[in-house]
């Protein structure tokens, strides 16, 4: 039976303005509103405690974000706003808050991923057993490696490619997070290098919810989608 209480998990949006691929897609114009400004509604709607939460950033155009919203602030340093490979860089304040336990890290570029899902996601982290939780998207499809070998087991009686017959495959949403902090300062975010017993349980959620700004092309389309959706 899971000991995990809300009160030790520390909830963080780790945000930049630095992108490479959407340069500032954090704060240019989303429709009506922005990337960051739309991920920190979610966090004020959501169960998170309001004292449990922070938003790491370094540039004072994010920091005003999250004070609008009443949220609490990390003063990311620059180093780390431009880190892609170091954990501990990267997730610098991981040392900075021994109140916690647990850490629960939700990604502002998913822009469709529902309250609901954040809260069936931290409920689902605090009543399971796994130190880790990492979300994922269950593709049913037929894949193959670099060697062109295919390695989604084909479906027995069947001799055409059939999607709805293949066993599914879990894609890495990078959306949603869980694990303990001081796996952490070990290299070891959730258990996955090298796999171990701590290894990350995975969730399954929606695709369209775990739909990611990562390039100029979604940034438009989005865009489009978002203000249709939302008039």
């Amino acid at each position: 039976m899971s000991t995990k209480h809300i009160k030790d998990v520390l909830f963080v949006v780790q945000a930049r303005v630095s992108s490479q691929r959407v340069p500032r897609k954090m704060i240019r114009p989303f429709g009506r509103t922005s990337l960051l400004n739309i991920c920190l509604k979610k966090i004020v709607e959501s169960n998170i405690p309001n004292e449990n939460f922070i938003l790491s950033a370094n540039e004072i155009q994010l920091k005003r974000l999250a004070e609008h919203h009443g949220l609490n602030v990390y003063d990311r340093s620059v180093k780390s706003a431009n880190e892609e490979k170091d954990l501990m860089s990267l997730y610098e304040w991981h040392d900075k808050y021994p109140e916690y336990k647990y850490i629960v890290l939700i990604n502002a570029c998913n822009l469709f991923l529902s309250v609901d899902t954040i809260n069936d996601f931290i409920d689902t982290y605090l009543n399971s057993p796994n130190d880790g939780l990492f979300a994922v998207t269950n593709k049913k499809n037929y894949f193959w490696n670099s060697d062109g070998d295919l390695i989604t087991p084909w479906p027995e009686g069947y001799e055409l490619m059939n999607t709805k017959a293949v066993q599914p495959t879990y894609e890495a949403s990078h959306c949603l997070y869980a694990s303990r902090l001081d796996l952490i300062s070990k290299g070891n975010f959730m258990g996955e290098a090298p796999f171990t017993k701590d290894a990350p349980e995975v969730y399954v959620m929606d695709e369209f919810e775990s739909l990611d700004v990562d390039y100029e092309w979604q940034f438009n389309l989005y865009t489009s989608y978002w203000e249709k959706l939302n008039g």
